[in-house]
């Protein structure tokens, strides 16, 4: 994907941010999701599949990403 495809994308961070800019940022795209580090908006772009990003999702969810 680049720059330009993602030029449009809508952005959002969690409402259960902590308000410290410690969060990612994430895009729902055609079809796929973006993710990024907030405090390095033109930083590295992660991309998902959506069946990727419902999984990570699930994931972290259930705790499988807890130290």
């Amino acid at each position: 994907m680049t720059a330009p495809e993602l030029a449009g994308a809508v952005w959002r961070k969690s409402t259960r941010s902590n308000g410290q800019g410690q969060c990612v940022v994430v895009a729902h795209l055609d079809q796929a999701v973006a993710m990024r580090d907030s405090k390095h908006p033109t930083g590295a772009v992660l991309i998902f599949t959506p069946a990727e990003w419902t999984a990570f999702v699930t994931g972290a969810k259930a705790g499988e990403f807890d130290q």
